[in-house]
């Protein structure tokens, strides 16, 4: 049975989504009141403003206690992306308040762009396209190695969810040998989705020419990818992650890597800390040092982005807001 909406209703959008709110208006209806917390720092929200709120959808800024307790009307709050792990679902869940993730959008534009990594990386076109500017008597015989052929190539896809899967179909038809490690898939979907299902992420990791993770962060998955899991990889590994910067252990482990040659190139979408901190590795890839060039790729968290997949996000986070005001459907809840 339906519920009412309040006839106007006070919508508040965090750090990332700008004006004009075309596509929360055309959820919510074009008479909603916006409030718009320019931030990603929620010590900087107006209190005032949190308290008149009906409906939160957020973006960036991590969200605790000092923002819940003052959401005195809201009834839900809507992560405008997949990842939950900066909300503080516990006291959402103790203040009365539903919570949403929105997986409603864009797979394909995260997979395109872990495609684009490994290719780039495997393909080393990086390394080609800077090597090549200084060539002027020789040519084509400039060969770099090594890199692998496609179909004698290993690739492992950790988290075979709806990103994992959307990149496990482009990897495909390529002729890779693909690898999947997920814990929570069945034996079934891994063969419906035409992949060898691995028991644990040591076996992954040393079969692998390049791995590429698709996995959301939790407790159990912060940190997965460790020092000791690139020892067992085969020497040369590719590695790419547009899922969350703390699923690797850290960026010392990376930068070893580079630096002894287990890891031939990394593509990250995403940092452990966003925007970067001061660290050997990132100061490296700043100064572009000659020997770290071409084999780190570093993109700035934009994998989910495309002009559509970004109307459709936005679009897709106020529908569900209203499904649950005005229909009493909690789309996308997460479970505890």
């Amino acid at each position: 049975m339906g519920r009412l909406m309040p006839s106007s209703l006070v919508v508040g959008v965090t750090h990332l989504v700008q004006p004009p709110f075309k596509p929360e208006m055309a959820a919510l209806g074009s008479d909603i009141e916006v409030v718009h917390f320019n931030t990603r720092d929620e010590a900087e929200f107006d209190p005032g403003e949190l308290q008149r709120l009906d409906v939160f959808l957020v973006w960036t800024p991590r969200i605790t206690t000092a923002t819940i307790d003052r959401l005195k009307n809201c009834r839900i709050l809507v992560r405008y992306g997949v990842g939950y792990d900066k909300i503080d679902r516990q006291a959402l869940s103790r203040a009365g308040i539903a919570f949403s993730n929105n997986p409603e959008y864009g797979p394909e534009d995260v997979a395109d762009t872990a495609m684009a990594m490994l290719l780039g990386l495997q393909r080393k076109i990086h390394e080609h396209d800077w090597a090549a500017r200084f060539y002027r008597d020789s040519w084509q015989e400039n060969h770099l190695s090594p890199v692998h052929h496609s179909n004698r190539c290993t690739v492992g896809v950790v988290g075979v969810g709806r990103i994992g899967i959307s990149v496990i179909n482009r990897l495909k038809p390529f002729g890779y040998r693909v690898l999947g490690y997920d814990p929570y898939i069945s034996n079934g979907l891994a063969r419906a989705v035409g992949i060898t299902r691995m028991p644990d992420l040591a076996s992954l990791f040393a079969e692998c020419d390049m791995v590429t993770l698709h996995c959301p962060l939790t407790e159990e998955s912060r940190g997965m990818i460790t020092p000791e899991l690139l020892t067992l990889s085969r020497p040369g590994l590719i590695l790419v992650n547009t899922a969350r910067g703390h699923l690797i252990q850290g960026l010392d482990m990376i930068e070893d890597g580079l630096k002894s040659g287990q890891l031939a190139g990394v593509g990250l979408d995403v940092l452990p800390e966003e925007p970067p901190a001061p660290h050997p590795l990132v100061d490296a890839w700043r100064r572009d040092e000659d020997w770290l060039r071409g084999r780190l790729v570093i993109t700035p968290h934009n994998a989910f982005y495309s002009d559509h997949s970004m109307a459709e996000c936005r679009f897709q986070a106020a529908e569900t807001a209203r499904l649950f005001l005005a229909e009493g459907v909690h789309r996308n809840s997460v479970p505890d």
